[in-house]
């Protein structure tokens, strides 16, 4: 039986994600559109969506799929897209003490999107961040994601793509203002400026995913660098 406490913060988490649907809704219709384009009935395109849940990677192995990619090489490709989800794990681990099962199914709908605001407006949380919150805030998206699938889908074709409609530049914008409140001191600021920079050039050479995973980690060895030094001079 679900918890009593569980519904309240469920429904705040799921709540907060409600504005950054629509810099889903477009996109989704978009994988929607490239997988039928690449020959997946509009099963498998919506089963993609309900079992694998990320965008860059279905947009990835839809197109491997139309290019007659072999199934190693789709996994390996989603994979690498993905890699940046250990950073997400590891930091959410940190703040949260999850059972084996909560650890599956937090892990299974985990995205950029619901890690951000998470990580934002989770310490916020009566009481700090709790599961409930997350899956709430996941399952928000998750819903938006495969309901706008279904409809890409089934009506894509006649529908304009996301660079017609100007939504390329909400995640970013969503993103920024996410951070801006997370930069309290000089040493945020000075992490997020080289993890920033470090990303930009990573990008012109590497998968998104990969960028992510590495920019991060360096990001958090030289915040920890930072503050090891701060402390020293300090004490």
């Amino acid at each position: 039986m679900t918890a009593p406490g569980f519904f309240p913060p469920f429904w705040r988490g799921f709540r907060v994600m409600v504005p950054l649907w629509l810099g889903t809704v477009p996109f989704a219709v978009a994988y929607a559109v490239t997988a039928r384009a690449a020959g997946l009935s509009v099963a498998e395109t919506c089963l993609m969506s309900l079992t694998t849940f990320a965008g860059a990677a279905q947009f990835a192995a839809a197109g491997l799929f139309g290019a007659g990619a072999s199934g190693l090489s789709i996994v390996l490709t989603t994979a690498l897209l993905n890699a940046r989800h250990v950073l997400y794990g590891l930091s959410l681990a940190r703040q949260l003490n999850l059972t084996g099962k909560q650890r599956l199914l937090a892990a299974q709908f985990l995205t950029d999107e619901a890690y951000g605001v998470v990580a934002v407006h989770g310490p916020r949380e009566p009481g700090g961040l709790s599961f409930p919150f997350l899956l709430g805030a996941e399952l928000s998206l998750y819903v938006s994601w495969n309901l706008t699938t279904l409809l890409g889908a089934l009506a894509g074709a006649v529908l304009p793509g996301p660079e017609r409609l100007g939504v390329g530049v909400i995640f970013p914008l969503a993103f920024l203002g996410l951070l801006i409140p997370l930069l309290r001191d000089r040493v945020s600021v000075l992490v997020a400026l080289a993890s920033g920079l470090g990303a930009w050039g990573l990008s012109r050479a590497l998968p998104g995913g990969l960028v992510i995973l590495i920019a991060g980690a360096c990001g958090a060895l030289l915040g920890a660098a930072l503050l090891t030094r701060a402390g020293k001079e300090n004490g």
